[in-house]
């Protein structure tokens, strides 16, 4: 099993490593394009929401990504703006990181991945929330 490219690695292999990602990350988009999250019996129900009734982080997304599929922003932020403009800061630093020839970091945490985590935690609780009803899907 090949490793993960080294940060000494030649810029060639990085920049791979980042398309590689990105080309696996449009794939799973493709296939939530053609697989419509609003026909019953496409995707297993959200445990959380099942379980709690309440929506977590990534309630919504699915439905997200196909309306961002189907160039349909503004349905996109309805249904999950998280995903939406998490989705949109993740393709910006793995189109950064393939430019530049850079392997993205993953050993420790930095502040943008507690940053995220925050926001994330923020996103869940205002949703569940009645002030931030316009969050739920």
């Amino acid at each position: 099993m090949d490793r993960p490219p080294h940060p000494t690695a030649p810029p060639a292999r990085r920049a791979g490593a980042a398309l590689a990602i990105l080309a696996l990350t449009a794939a799973a988009c493709g296939w939530v394009a053609l697989a419509d999250p609003h026909e019953p019996g496409h995707y297993p129900p959200c445990p959380v929401l099942a379980l709690t009734g309440l929506h977590c982080p990534g309630c919504g997304g699915l439905r997200s990504v196909h309306a961002l599929t189907h160039g349909a922003p503004l349905a996109a932020l309805h249904a999950n703006a998280l995903v939406v403009l998490g989705g949109t800061a993740l393709l910006a630093a793995f189109l950064t990181h393939a430019v530049r020839g850079t392997a993205p970091r993953w050993a420790r945490p930095g502040p943008s991945a507690w940053a995220f985590g925050l926001i994330a935690t923020l996103f869940t609780i205002l949703r569940n929330l009645p002030p931030g009803a316009a969050l739920t899907p």
